[in-house]
């Protein structure tokens, strides 16, 4: 858990980096008939800010060296593809005309964030891959299948609440989803299909 607080120290410094430094115009993310289905939820940015612990879990139930190096190797590939699209092709979410001073809480990531860095959504791209390996780790230690429903409940918890804190819309969870997809393919596949013995 110590080396992914590490990890995502790293991440944020490149990630505000590249936000400050884009080689190219910045877009503005189109909203679909699913944003405008989902509504903004404050109460939703508790899920929100809960990615940094879900993610931790997969470390910290890792068995061996080679499966954290295998987890670690996913991490920084879905890191390293996130940051050089934010950096050739910069993308922000639209103006949702939400008056961030009654959200002090909310207030605080957009003067952060921004909302900068938008597409792919990489909470998305870490909560299915960090749902994905949960459940490989969940498996093989036989835990009980309540446990690895609440894994898919949170795990769509958390994408939900990418667009319901507007922070990111429809296109960007769902291209978030698909890299992480692909990363969970990769780390399964580096640990035999997640078989362990």
């Amino acid at each position: 858990m110590l080396t992914t607080a590490g990890g995502i120290a790293v991440f944020f410094y490149a990630y505000f980096w590249v936000m400050r430094h884009p080689l190219s115009a910045v877009t503005v993310m189109p909203v679909t008939w699913i944003d405008e289905l989902i509504g903004f939820q404050p109460l939703s940015f508790a899920l929100y800010v809960f990615l940094w612990v879900y993610i931790s879990l997969g470390t910290a139930l890792a068995r061996d060296l080679r499966e954290l190096a295998a987890f670690g190797a996913a991490s920084l590939a879905i890191s390293l593809v996130g940051l050089a699209i934010f950096m050739l092709l910069p993308t922000r979410v639209p103006d949702f005309g939400i008056d961030w001073a009654l959200y002090p809480s909310m207030r605080f990531l957009k003067s952060v964030d921004v909302a900068g860095n938008a597409f792919p959504s990489l909470h998305a791209a870490f909560c299915v891959f960090t749902a994905v390996v949960l459940h490989a780790q969940l498996t093989a230690l036989g835990a009980a299948r309540w446990l690895r429903a609440c894994n898919a409940l949170l795990c769509a918890g958390i994408l939900y609440s990418t667009m319901a804190t507007r922070q990111h819309v429809a296109l960007d969870a769902v291209a978030g989803a698909v890299l992480g997809g692909a990363a969970s393919l990769a780390y399964l596949g580096a640990l035999g299909r997640g078989r362990r013995p």
